[in-house]
């Protein structure tokens, strides 16, 4: 165990505050809709109030922290408070499941041509548009007309089950949650966003200067996303990747490749604390 005197935890907590802050630049959760960033904080169930919270991580003491008793995952110990054993034993399933999901993706090749038709398989012949306030830039026909010439290639199964009825049956392969672990792959935009979920997931287990990289990565990814979408989103300053093109396929690639490099050093260091925290 590692302690840290007050000054220097305290110190740590602002510091971690002020780059969050920094990150969400003014925005609230009780605003106005906002069809990019709103995703990070309702499909995440994590809130902006519990993303400011401070954890250090398993196996270190906060000395003079009076303020820790009673919250979850912590107890007493002699020299401070600290991530209580007990409450890593609780959660050993949830560390298994992780480790066994990152550890798959982390062994199979990148794929790199799915040029984010997922957005668009989520409004195809439908009369339902989920971003309710933005208007498609190709209309609807024109829509439709994208996702009928391209393959549907999506490997993630959270992205998967919200595809219209129509557009389920034209992916390469119907998925499901059983299947997640041996289908997710570390190319696809939504596996490296949800690097961010599965921080929180173990939180206070996992330092929160891990979870905010995550966090930070998930912003960037969501972002493209949205730019390669058929939602029009040039008003909020998102300029588009316009995928329906062979110049705008190749932007989303050099993109979607980076995040997946920036993924892969922190499915890394996630999944080295998932095995410390089982070990």
């Amino acid at each position: 165990m590692t302690v840290l005197p007050r000054a220097e935890w305290t110190a740590r907590g602002d510091q971690h505050r002020e780059r969050v802050h920094r990150l969400l630049g003014g925005y609230s959760s009780s605003a106005q809709k906002h069809p990019v960033i709103d995703f990070l904080f309702t499909y995440y169930s994590y809130r902006p109030t519990q993303l400011l919270r401070w954890h250090p991580g398993y196996g270190i003491v906060l000395a003079d922290a009076d303020e820790y008793a009673g919250r979850r995952g912590y107890h007493r110990v002699d020299d401070g408070f600290t991530v209580d054993p007990a409450f890593v034993a609780k959660r050993r399933e949830t560390i298994e499941y992780i480790a066994a999901l990152l550890t798959a993706t982390a062994q199979r090749p990148a794929h790199l041509a799915c040029f984010g038709l997922h957005e668009w398989a989520m409004v195809y012949r439908s009369t339902e548009i989920r971003h309710r306030n933005v208007e498609l830039r190709l209309g609807r026909a024109g829509t439709d007309a994208v996702v009928e010439s391209m393959p549907l290639r999506c490997t993630h199964y959270d992205a998967y089950r919200f595809f219209t009825p129509d557009a389920a049956p034209l992916n390469a392969q119907p998925l499901t949650r059983a299947d997640q672990v041996r289908r997710e792959q570390p190319g696809c935009l939504h596996a490296s966003m949800d690097l961010y979920k599965w921080c929180y997931k173990l939180a206070p287990m996992v330092e929160s200067s891990l979870t905010v990289d995550c966090f930070e990565l998930a912003l960037q990814a969501r972002a493209l996303d949205m730019r390669a979408s058929p939602y029009d989103l040039s008003e909020l300053g998102y300029e588009p990747v316009r995928i329906e093109t062979a110049p705008g396929r190749a932007q989303y690639v050099r993109e979607q490749s980076a995040i997946s490099g920036r993924a892969r050093a922190l499915r890394d260091t996630l999944l080295t604390r998932c095995r410390a925290l089982l070990a």
